[in-house]
């Protein structure tokens, strides 16, 4: 589902002018300068979520600038904002400049002149996923948003830290999804960037308690997933650790379609499959990888993974062995053909 984009295929010349026309095509028109121009190198990738574009970019160090005159001439009337996956970055927008940061987002107003600056990281490149939405779509409205143009948002605790980890989990794993997974996927993302950028504005009251509540969801997802390890892990832990009643909790998953002591069983399920059919982890027995993963009686958790898998521990281990022992030595026949 991805569009993606590879500068590979492009004489080193032409790169840059190359990498300025996909930016102008998937964000705004700008201009683009390098120190780097004669060894510029960049890959882009592009994923529709309904109303939401995550896009996402590893290049070589450049300066960005948008003018009024880029303004006039296009202008997608959208909030963009910007995760520092990798290396550095400045930007400046309404006469406010988020200075140089990683790890942090940004938000910029495609129908204001802005100015940017990025540096790589150790690998030598910047990686920078973007979530652009019409200005329509922004839950909060006018002066409120004008304050949060250009400011570093950490990406590091809070709201701002499942932001960025949802941000960084589309570009991984949003091309697996489907076309009305992908729209839901929008759908959080909007609730999320709201969501955070209200927590920095002290004006949560301004949200609509669909996208409270949505954002909440995805706030007790990534404590879940943070806590899937703790035995002590239970729906109760989970209203107590976000101020909640257990009733409350349970009628947000309602929604689901699961009940949250179901959600927080099949996740540590998931987890214990995954190293079961890892061969590199053979040796880890069963009972080790079980409580790993908070299941503290052997036979209650044999009895929910047959229950889940069809199979029990060992017999999906065995079956994990033998698959990558075959396609090891279908491998190992391919390369001597070759030869």
């Amino acid at each position: 589902m991805w569009s993606r984009l590879s500068s590979a295929a492009v004489p080193e010349a032409e790169r840059l002018d190359w990498f300025t026309d996909i930016v102008a095509q998937e964000l705004v028109p700008t201009a683009i300068r390098s120190e780097q121009a004669g060894r510029f190198w960049a890959e882009a990738a592009v994923l529709d979520l309904g109303v939401v574009q995550v896009s996402t970019f590893d290049f070589t160090s450049l300066h960005s600038r948008r003018t009024a005159a880029h303004v006039r001439r296009s202008d997608p009337e959208q909030y963009q904002i910007g995760l520092v996956a990798d290396g550095a970055m400045s930007l400046t927008q309404n006469r406010f400049d988020s200075g140089l940061f990683s790890g942090d987002m940004v938000l910029w107003d495609t129908s204001r002149p802005m100015e940017s600056v990025a540096l790589p990281g150790d690998g030598g490149l910047i990686r920078a996923v973007t979530l652009s939405f019409p200005r329509h779509a922004m839950p909060l409205r006018g002066a409120r948003i004008e304050r949060m143009l250009a400011q570093r948002i950490p990406g590091g605790h809070g709201m701002g830290a499942i932001l960025a980890q949802y941000m960084r989990s589309l570009a991984a794993h949003a091309a697996d999804c489907g076309p009305a997974e992908l729209n839901r996927l929008g759908t959080v993302a909007l609730d999320l960037v709201g969501t955070c950028l209200a927590g920095q504005l002290g004006a949560e009251d301004k949200l609509t308690a669909e996208a409270r509540n949505r954002a909440l969801l995805e706030r007790i997802d990534a404590f879940i997933d943070h806590n899937l390890g703790d035995p002590q892990l239970t729906p109760a832990a989970v209203a107590a650790r976000h101020s909640m009643s257990l009733r409350r909790l349970q009628l947000l998953f309602r929604e689901r379609g699961e009940t949250i002591a179901a959600e927080i069983r099949r996740r540590r399920l998931e987890r214990c499959r995954a190293e079961l059919s890892e061969p590199a982890l053979l040796t880890r027995p069963v009972h080790v990888v079980a409580g790993r993963w908070g299941f503290t009686n052997a036979a209650v958790f044999s009895r929910m993974f047959r229950e889940a898998y069809g199979a029990s521990p060992t017999e999906l281990r065995h079956q994990a062995l033998q698959e990558a022992l075959a396609l090891n030595i279908n491998e190992m026949c391919a390369g001597g053909e070759r030869h």
